[in-house]
Parts: C-alpha cells; structure tokens; sequence
C-alpha cells in the first residue's frame, strides 16, 4: 500500500500531545479522518502494543499494519483508496502475545442536540440518564458511555482497571456548548471501578475524581466510582403510589420513625444489615410498632462514616454500605407492600471538600462558590453549592427527581435549609456577602425550592417534601402561588427545643418556665409541622431522650412517657429517633447497634408498648390527626395552671368526629378530685393513661371512664372530676364505649 507522507502523518507536536495526556481533543486526531476528497487516515494510541494492525471488523481480515511514530505507542495510517469511513477493530501485540480490541476513538457522539441544549440551559431534569456511566449498546457493540461537566478542565480522561489507571488512553471529547465530557469504552461493563483523571485549566493535574452522577461507589474507605447495570426494576406497588397522596396529606396521620440503617442492628458478626436484611427486619417491627414511614438518615455515599450521611461525595450513589442499587429499590418496595412510607434525608446545602469530590472539581469552583464568603461552610468546614449556577442547579433538581424516579421514595426530608436561606448563616460581619437588593436572603436557594416544589408537584403527585428549617422564616409549607419556599411540611424545632428544656427541669421548678409547654400553640399552625425527637437530640453529649429525664429511674420513665403522650395528642405530625420508643440509655452511636436487650427489662418494654399504642391511637382517631395543622383542631382547656404544672385541651377533628380530652400532670404529686372543664356531659372514656402498669406504671387512674355533669368550668357547658397520675398524660373521649 502506497501511503502519502504528508496527508496522514500527524505533526510531532500533535504527537507529543497525544502521548504525555496533554492534548484536549484526541478525538480530533485518533481514530479514522478524513474521506470523500480527502484521503482516510488513522492514528491509535496503544502504549502497551509494539505494533497495531487494522483489521475489518465485518471479516476480520488484516487491512493494513500502522506504523510506529513514536516508540511511546502512537501508530498511524493511511487509506488513499478508501473514500468512506469503514467499522474496524484493531489486533495489537507486544513481546508478551498479541489481542483484539475495538477504537473507543470510532463512536460517534453520546450526547443528542437536545440533550446539549438542556444541559446548556439548566433545565436537563433526566440528566441522570445521560451523565455518569451508563451501560449501553452501540453500533452492535458492547461497552459503557461515561460523561461528565468539567467546563473548564484542559483534559478529561476516565481511568480505571480496564486502562491500567492511565489517564493517557481514555481522553474524553468535550461538548462545547454544554461542558460536558463524553467517552464510549468499548468492551466494559457493570462492575468496573473508574474515576475522572482532570487538567485543570492551567494545565495542573488533579488528584483522581469520582463521578458526580456515578451510581455506585466502592465501599469507604475506597472511593472509586463503579459502573451499574441499568435500574431496570418492574415496580409493583401501583396500589401504595395512588394512595399515598391521601396517606401524606395535611388530614393524614403521619407518625415517623427515623432511622440510621448502619446503627438500628447489626449482624451476628457485627457488620452492617444490608437492603434485604433491612426489609426482613426493620419493615416488620415498624409495622408492629404502629408507624406510618421509615425516615433513613442520608443513604448518599459519603467518605466519613462518622458523618452520618449528611457530607455526601456521591448524591446519586446509594452507599455501598448496606448493599447495590437493587437491594435499595427492594427495600422501598417492600415497605410499600406492607403499607409503610419512605422518607430519604436529602442534602442539597453542602458537601465534603475530600481531594475526590467536587471540590474544585475540574481546577475550578464549578460546584461551590469561589469566594469562602459564599462558597464555605463555617460550622461544618464544608464546602456550599452555587444555587445560582444553572448547571449546579439543575445537578440539584434532578437529583430530587432521580430518588422520587429511581426509588420510588415517598419524600425527601432536606436537610439544613436554614443554612440555604441565609447568606449570613453562622457568620460575623464581614464575614459574608448580601444579595443584589443588600439582603441577608439566599435569593438562589430560594429559587431552588420554588423549582423544586413545582418539579415535584409536575412530575410525581404525592410525593412530599420537608424542611428541617429551625428559623421564623415565613411560609416554609405555604405553596409557591401565595408567597411560601413550596415545601410540604417543616420540622417544628421551635416546639422541640421548648418542651425538651422543660422536660429537664426538676418538677419543682417547672412551674417557673411553664409557657416552654405552652409557647408553641401561639404559632403551631402558622406551618404544616412535623414534631421532631431527632438523632441530632441524642449525640455530641446530649445525652439519650431518656438521659434528659430528671428524677430516679421510675420518675425518668414516667416523664418520658408523660412527655412522648404530650406529644402525641398534640397537633402536628410525630418523628421519633430510633431508640427513643423503648427508652434507649446510652447515647446513640453510629458505630453499634441499640441496646436491645433493654426490653427484657419491664420498663423498657412498657415503653415500647405505650408507643405502640399511642400510634395505633393517633392513626384511629380522627380528632388527633384530621386537623393536625389547622388552628379548628385544637383548644386549651386550661394552660394557666403554672402551679401544678398540668395542661388541658381539647383535640377536634371535622364535624362528626368526637373530641379527645386531653390532660398532662408534669409533677410527681398525684391529684384527686382534678376538676376539668368539658364540652357536655356524660361518660367520658379514658382511652389512654401513660401511667398505667402494662407501661411500667404505676396504675393510677380513673378506672376506665369517669362522668360529666353539669357543672360549668373552664369556660365549658360541663365538667368531670379526674385523678391525676404523678407525671403522666391522659386522653379521653365522649361515650362508655359499650359498643365498641
């Protein structure tokens, strides 16, 4: 074959480039150019291979052996009969034997001109189909497509086994207009570990990057990227995702039990419980205990154990912790069979600044701000998103969609949003920067929850959002249309703080900061509020929700479950810690299991069993859900008796639905003879008593059911006359119950 020096040969600068990583756009020089006028032409890059030969990928036979203009493995060729481009593959061979390989330089582009042009605007909600690594077919031969944003990056090579780590091999190609780089590597599939290897724009080298949109990591400490097959599950729980509009709404009982998967239990060998094993075990006790979904502490993967989630590297990655992908999407459907909600801690506000992650991630501050006034997180020293980036923006959003898709998970708890909404966040003067109008108002983020509220509303009906917004901000779980950020429902922090500062007063001394009980009802449906007994009140020595009790052993008990009743016939939605409904004594640890051999102790177990049925009775009394966050819902009977420390009100649900009575006594002193207004007279039964001795009480009561009579009080047409158990709540509702 005759070849012509001057047409194909690339010059030795161009080689010099390909060979040491530095060239920007191989994709330019390796693989078949030219055709039609000009001459076809081909180069390989083949570091491992003393010589190349072409072959033809239809019939396999040999069309031509490149030659070596470079020792270092770059080979070229040219065609001058052959006018249009042609499928090849290449036989390489070395001193060690010879091997076939496809050109990943012979595929076409992966990315469609929509798909630019979204990626470009910031609005590619599915961008999880095309970024990352995705297992795929083309042009009939097998192999993955990795893309990845790194707008500003000189060279973007993916690296991993199937390329000796050497970022020289698998040099991208850069979509301009989108900034995202594109590779299809032939002959690879699910199970590879790969990483991004990145010139930054000055020409440095970056330590190794896992992909942002990666779908699975190795398990920490390692923290390579791993390919995934393709999410593919047949779901079938169509009857829980039309249900679960009414299941989550305002009128819906909603009673969470917030969960860290690596803590709850652990193996007979002491290693994590995996998805399946999850399902097997955790599902069933959350049934028997009566709640309606299971919270999960960030499943995201994340470097740093100890971070509990919330610092995560890889928000599309479930953690490789407790299993794959599949394990996840299991899990979910099983809770969906048994009639349970999932609810995935989300963590838009920030992230770790490991060398892998996205901290400056292509030499630049692509995913967070430059400026550490904007783009650093005091408290944390984390590193905060740039939510007016369009890219980082629409990364965001679409992770929400990617969970609510992908998991089928029934809302997202976003974490920190207090954090978000404030410029001034934790900061001195001078120590952040004010909007364009000179305010404090993260005007991005802000408009990240408006956009994320109508995603969500677009895109999965019924599904859910909450903020854990610990501020007075206004309008958290108003709809965007009347002037609110959107979300579904905010954590009532305010209540939480109040009434855990009350708890651990000495009962002597509560009389002196009685409104810590009261306070709450002056705002508690100002939003639609979730009650929060979370982890973060059982680390960093707090102490366990029983630890803050006051007393000895029995009065600790008996002010726990007074308090966990209180907070049950209150209006709101319930969340309660691992743990806490069995009264956990330690302080809660990441790094073991609870201490389950407390319930072979009585009061641990009467614990557990009074908040069984203070769920079962939540759930079966419209009067303490229907109108949980509606101020119809709810009137003091009394909240002024400072003295003895005790409340009354009266939970209401819509016309038809009886009303609870309900009475707590925050003293250790019993009271005969307690006289409580009522709405009308006759037998009032009493359908709970946290000092009954099935909880591990003591079994003062009102033996069942007392009598209202005539007798105005409290500004009610009746009244009854009840004994209050020391430190104890009680509830009560019309009627004998003779017939039911």
């Amino acid at each position: 074959m005759t070849q012509s020096k001057s047409a194909w040969r690339p010059d030795p600068e161009t080689v010099e480039a390909v060979v040491e990583g530095r060239h920007g756009n191989p994709f330019g020089v390796l693989g078949l150019h030219g055709g039609g006028e000009a001459p076809l032409s081909l180069c390989v890059f083949a570091p491992d291979a003393e010589s190349v030969t072409v072959l033809d990928a239809k019939q396999g036979k040999a069309l031509a052996e490149l030659e070596q203009l470079d020792p270092r493995g770059f080979f070229a060729t040219a065609f001058p009969r052959r006018k249009q481009r042609f499928a090849y593959r290449l036989k390489l061979a070395n001193g060690g034997g010879a091997w076939e390989r496809e050109d990943p330089y012979r595929f076409p582009p992966l990315l469609g001109d929509l798909d630019v042009h979204l990626l470009s605007e910031g609005r590619h909600y599915r961008l999880y189909d095309k970024l990352g690594a995705h297992p795929l077919r083309l042009e009939g031969v097998d192999g993955v497509g990795f893309a990845v944003w790194a707008p500003n990056a000189r060279r973007v090579s993916v690296i991993g086994h199937f390329n000796a780590w050497d970022g020289r091999r698998h040099v991208m190609r850069l979509r301009h207009d989108c900034g995202v780089w594109e590779i299809f590597v032939p002959g690879i599939g699910p199970g590879e570990t790969y990483k991004f290897e990145i010139l930054g724009p000055d020409g440095t080298l970056l330590p190794p990057k896992s992909d942002p949109v990666a779908f699975g990591a190795e398990v920490s400490p390692a923290n390579a990227s791993v390919v995934r097959p393709p999410l593919e599950r047949a779901w079938t729980d169509e009857s829980w995702m039309h249900r679960r509009d009414a299941r989550q709404s305002v009128g819906a009982p909603i009673s969470i039990y917030e969960v860290h998967a690596g803590s709850w239990k652990r193996g007979e060998d002491g290693g994590y419980l995996g998805y399946d094993a999850l399902a097997e075990r955790l599902i069933p006790y959350v049934q028997e205990m009566g709640f309606t979904h299971i919270e999960l502490l960030p499943l995201h993967e994340h470097p740093f154990t100890g971070s509990w989630g919330y610092q995560p590297t890889g928000l599309y990655a479930p953690t490789s912790r407790y299993g794959d992908a599949a394990g996840l999407q299991h899990f979910v459907q099983a809770c969906h069979e048994a009639g349970l909600g999932v609810i995935l801690d989300w963590v838009p506000g920030h992230f770790p600044n490991d060398a892998h992650g996205l901290a400056q991630f292509d030499g630049t501050a692509l995913y967070e701000h430059a400026d550490p006034r904007l783009g650093k997180h005091q408290d944390w020293d984390t590193l905060i998103y740039n939510f007016g980036r369009r890219e980082v923006a629409n990364f965001l959003l679409a992770n929400a969609l990617y969970w609510l898709e992908r998991y089928h998970v029934d809302a997202l708890r976003v974490d920190a949003v207090a954090s978000m909404l404030y410029l001034d966040y934790s900061r001195e003067p001078g120590e952040w920067l004010p909007n364009i109008h000179g305010g404090r108002e993260n005007l991005e983020a802000i408009e990240l929850f408006h956009t994320l509220s109508r995603l969500v509303e677009e895109h999965w009906p019924g599904a859910q959002t909450m903020a854990e917004e610990s501020t007075a901000w206004a309008g958290v779980s108003r709809p965007v249309e009347h002037g609110g950020l959107g979300f579904g429902y905010k954590w009532n922090m305010g209540w939480m703080h109040d009434t855990l500062e009350y708890m651990k007063r000495e009962p002597v001394y509560r009389k002196y900061h009685h409104d810590k009980l009261t306070f709450g009802l002056h705002y508690a449906f100002s939003e639609n509020f979730i009650l929060p007994l979370s982890h973060d009140e059982v680390v960093h020595g707090k102490g366990s929700l029983l630890g803050k009790m006051p007393g000895d052993r029995w009065q600790k008990f008996a002010n726990l479950r007074a308090y966990l009743a209180f907070m049950w016939t209150h209006p709101g939605k319930k969340l309660l810690f691992m743990g806490g409904e069995f009264g956990q004594e330690r302080e809660w640890s990441h790094d073991r299991a609870l201490d389950w051999h407390l319930l072979e102790q009585a009061e641990h177990a009467g614990l557990r069993r009074l908040v069984a049925d203070l769920n079962r009775l939540y759930a079966g009394t419209a009067a303490l859900h229907r109108l949980d966050c509606a101020p119809e819902g709810f009137q003091w009977i009394d909240a002024s008796d400072v003295d003895s420390s005790v409340v009354s009100f009266l939970r209401k649900g819509v016309q038809g639905d009886p009303p609870v009575l309900v009475v707590c006594n925050f003293t250790p002193v019993p009271r005969d003879d307690y006289r409580i207004g009522v709405p009308h007279e006759g037998a009032w039964r009493e359908v709970l008593n946290s000092d009954a001795a099935c909880y591990g009480g003591a079994g003062l009561g009102n033996m069942g059911r007392v009598f209202a009579e005539a007798q105005r009080w409290h500004g009610q047409p009746a009244s009854v006359r009840l004994t209050l158990p020391p430190l104890a709540t009680l509830a009560l509702v019309p009627g004998d119950g003779a017939d039911g």
